[in-house]
């Protein structure tokens, strides 16, 4: 949550073979964490080249798209390729206020999209004293194990007025839902069932996290939770199964807590060479740390740049993009000309990461989707192939003329074309299907 504040027809393909022995991250498959050596990447150093590109663009005075994030098909887009698939929603102009679940798709790596087509399956519900249940922050991705997208966000109880209802447990909880390609029908919203919700876990909060899928089929999930009191957040990892129709809590490990600025919030997951590496949302600024397992985790330390100078991300959330042969961390910050946006949301920046001295190579940062002059900042990152990665995300734009320095309610697809072919991406994903 957080809120900051010409496209034609497409066709499908096939079902694609399953992958085998993985460790995913939502929207992202990837090789086993016994991978082979690195490449010789000269310095360390790994190139790539970004390109912005419209999904959709639309004004409106009473929403803007908002999360966008995508998940790929393996096997189902033209010629055996990815198909494509963004969840994204409508802000409905009050703070954190959500609409029900649309779709966009791209048989076509993005040449071509289809929809936005609203998913009845994930659409809003009534409440109890006129209040309405809705889900928001969602992350999608795919999973290997069972050849279904697996999306996972945040449950709200909204007022008639759009306002956020709290004084309940599990005002916020875990919601997911899945999608078969197959038949190309959504499932409706499930609740994760999770321990003591009436003590720590009175609020539970996916959301706008990277979460990863394990070898087993079993998921690594950040969460940031709550009690009944107290403003901070703090943030755990479950442990889940997962079977392809049922989300289930086995356990959580180390609680993370910092005190002030709300705590700890949208964590994202990522996993190379063994190592666990988590980003966490602080009001101030961003933080990091790295875990053995997943789950049990060193302290936290504020993301920098190499040269020892703060990274200026702060108050916002930031995503991790895998490569074989390097770490990046995608995110937004200040000191780049960008003190008119609220809280530096613009421009998204990208940069590999020295995953020893958890540091931003400044020498590497590029700026992947541009500052138009609104915010940006809920955004995903996600591996679409050996090639390619993508970074989405949507101008917080209303109204029904463009702002001055460009914003016309664009959803951005980033598009990072690596130097080198990402070999975590297995060769299977990117086969044409089995007849």
């Amino acid at each position: 949550m957080h809120s900051g504040a010409e496209i034609p027809r497409s066709r499908s393909g096939g079902p694609p073979r399953r992958l085998r022995g993985t460790c995913a991250v939502a929207g992202t498959v990837l090789a086993s964490m016994a991978v082979p050596a690195a490449a010789q990447v000269p310095g360390g150093v790994l190139p790539f080249a970004v390109r912005a590109e419209a999904a959709l663009r639309e004004l409106s005075p009473g929403f803007c798209w908002f999360h966008p994030r995508v998940a790929p098909l393996p096997g189902y887009g033209k010629d055996g390729r990815p198909a494509v698939v963004m969840t994204l929603q409508k802000h409905l102009v009050v703070s954190d206020y959500y609409s029900g679940m649309y779709m966009l798709r791209t048989d076509d790596l993005g040449r071509t999209w289809t929809g936005p087509t609203e998913v009845p399956e994930l659409a809003w519900r009534k409440g109890p004293g006129e209040e309405t249940i809705a889900v928001c922050d969602v992350t999608p991705g795919w999973h290997a194990q069972t050849g279904r997208v697996l999306a996972i966000g945040v449950k709200l109880r909204y007022s008639p007025q759009g306002g956020q209802r709290l004084d309940q447990p599990r005002s916020h909880e875990c919601a997911y839902a899945v999608f078969d390609p197959r038949t190309n029908q959504w499932t409706g919203w499930r609740m994760l069932a999770m321990p003591d919700t009436e003590g720590k876990f009175f609020l539970v909060a996916p959301g706008c996290v990277q979460w990863l899928v394990q070898a087993d089929g079993g998921l690594l999930l950040p969460i940031y939770f709550k009690g009944r009191q107290g403003e901070d957040y703090s943030v755990t990892v479950l442990r889940c199964g997962f079977d392809g129709s049922e989300l289930r809590y086995l356990e959580h490990g180390d609680e993370l807590a910092l005190a002030g600025g709300r705590g700890l919030c949208e964590p994202s997951l990522a996993a190379l060479r063994g190592t666990y590496y988590l980003t966490l949302r602080n009001d101030t600024r961003g933080y990091v740390t790295t875990s053995p397992d997943g789950l049990h985790f060193a302290p936290i330390r504020p993301w920098q740049f190499d040269d020892g100078t703060d990274l200026g991300s702060y108050n916002t959330q930031a995503h991790w993009l895998v490569h074989g042969d390097g770490l990046f961390l995608a995110y937004t910050r200040r000191g780049a000309s960008n003190d008119h946006i609220p809280r530096n949301r613009a421009p998204i920046f990208m940069a590999q990461v020295d995953p020893e001295r958890l540091c931003v190579l400044r020498a590497t940062e590029q700026a992947v989707l541009p500052e138009r002059g609104v915010m940006l900042g809920n955004f995903g990152a996600t591996a679409i192939s050996s090639a390619e990665s993508w970074i989405t995300d949507a101008e917080f734009a209303f109204g029904t003329q463009p702002h001055p320095r460009g914003a016309d309610g664009t959803v951005w697809v980033g598009r990072v074309t690596w130097s080198i072919p990402n070999r975590l991406m297995s060769p299977e994903a990117e086969r044409p299907a089995a007849p």
